[in-house]
């Protein structure tokens, strides 16, 4: 069965999308069967990689309401070993209505049972909040990833997503790990990146991936022509960053999640 991985940081602005649609692709690229969840109604993601937020019917929203299977919305991209579970602001809707469900938390987890197994990896692309569809996010995943910029506020807020976790963890999926915290908008001039660097290293020693992703103008332009960046400028220092993010994930293990 693949590993399923929330990206998650309720701080807007982090590199959260940018690493949910690039590390996919990296993936990707390399054959592995991948799948980009967009469980955000912004739907930055599914934009990211081709489809038009205005132009998206069916998506995620639809699945969890039970009106769609998830397999009638896994749609293709670009790359052959990438596929995608859109969404838009539909998916605002969801956080109301699943609010009287029974286990309401674990509806995702429920929607995504039927096709996880086909895939190597499934990312989850969270909102920058810690409201349902985040805690919906973690309930289906076997670890999550934390984006956490290389800025004067690094690690504020932080507590409260290792809180969720945390509580998380306890209540709704015991298996939940921390698969690790990836350095991003690192700026290799900047003494305040190296220093922000080092104080996450000391303060969550082993739990730091050793690839850092920097600030990058490829990075920033390629979501305008919807493509990951490993299309737009392969040889960029961002797409590279994240092909070797995907080998730092690799060694940790896939597809043997029973």
């Amino acid at each position: 069965m693949g590993k399923v991985i929330s990206i998650a940081n309720q701080k807007g602005g982090v590199g959260k999308t940018t690493t949910a649609v690039n590390l996919s692709a990296s993936l990707a690229i390399a054959e592995i069967k991948t799948l980009l969840v967009d469980a955000d109604p912004q739907g930055n993601s599914s934009s990211g990689v081709g489809y038009d937020k205005e132009d998206i019917r069916e998506n995620l929203y639809h699945a969890l309401i039970g009106q769609v299977s998830i397999r009638e919305i896994i749609k293709d991209t670009e790359i052959p070993h990438l596929k995608v579970v859109t969404a838009n602001t539909d998916l605002i809707g969801a956080e109301i209505e699943l609010i009287n469900e029974i286990a309401r938390e674990k509806k995702l987890k429920e929607v995504l049972w039927e096709v996880v197994a086909e895939y190597d990896f499934v990312f989850i692309d969270c909102p920058p909040s810690l409201g349902l569809l985040t805690v919906n996010s973690l309930a289906a995943s076997h670890s999550v990833l934390i984006p956490l910029q290389c800025e004067y506020y690094a690690m504020e807020g932080l507590t409260q997503l290792l809180k969720t976790i945390r509580l998380v963890k306890e209540h709704l999926n015991p298996d939940l790990q921390i698969e690790g915290i990836l350095l991003t908008m690192y700026d290799v001039r900047n003494n305040l990146s190296q220093q922000v660097a080092e104080e996450v290293r000391s303060h969550f020693r082993g739990k730091v991936f050793s690839t850092v992703i920097p600030r990058n103008i490829r990075l920033s332009e390629a979501p305008s022509y919807g493509r990951p960046v490993i299309l737009y400028d392969a040889h960029s220092k961002g797409a590279q960053s994240y092909i070797e993010l995907a080998k730092e994930i690799l060694i940790n293990g896939k597809g043997n999640h029973a």
